[in-house]
C-alpha cells in the first residue's frame, strides 16, 4: 500500500550513515541524493534498488517518536542488524525474539536512535515459506 516513507531528521548525513551501517545486513543502500540548501534529501533502498525510505532535513525541532519497520530476509539478517546496532552504541529496546502475538513466526528486535526513532527488523519463522514477512 505504501509507495515510500519520508522522515525528517536533524542531521541527514549522520542519520543516513547510521541507517546504512545498521541496515546494511538486510541490503539497505543509498539510492539517491538530492542537494537541498546546505543539506540533502537521501533516498535509501532495499535490495530492489528503489528509493522508498527518505531522509530529509527537519524544519524545526521535533521530539515525536516514529516506528519504522524494515523487512529482513532471515533470522540471521535480523540478528546481524541487532549486532550492528549494539556495536554502534544504539539503545536496544528489545533483543531479537519471536513475537507470536503479532503472528506465528514473527521474529523481530527494536532499537532507538537518540532522537527517539524506533525500528524493527522482522522475518517469518520459516525462512523457506512462500509468504513474505508482514511488516506493520
Amino acid at each position: 500500500m505504501l509507495d515510500h516513507l519520508g522522515v525528517q531528521v536533524a542531521d541527514v548525513e549522520a542519520s543516513a550513515a547510521l541507517y546504512l551501517r545498521l541496515f546494511g545486513p538486510i541490503g539497505m543502500a543509498e539510492a539517491m541524493r538530492i542537494p537541498v540548501g546546505d543539506s540533502s534529501v537521501v533516498g535509501l533502498s532495499g535490495p530492489d534498488g528503489g528509493p522508498d525510505f527518505w531522509l530529509s532535513p527537519a524544519r524545526g525541532v521535533e521530539t515525536r517518536e516514529l516506528h519504522v519497520a524494515f523487512r529482513a530476509p532471515s533470522r540471521d539478517a535480523v540478528d546481524a542488524v541487532h549486532e550492528a546496532a549494539v556495536a554502534a552504541g544504539v539503545e536496544v529496546l528489545h533483543a531479537p525474539r519471536e513475537w507470536p502475538e503479532y503472528h506465528p513466526g514473527y521474529y523481530a528486535g527494536s532499537s532507538a536512535t537518540p532522537t527517539g526513532t524506533t525500528w524493527r527488523r522482522c522475518t517469518t519463522a520459516d525462512e523457506h515459506t512462500v509468504t513474505p514477512p508482514v511488516i506493520l
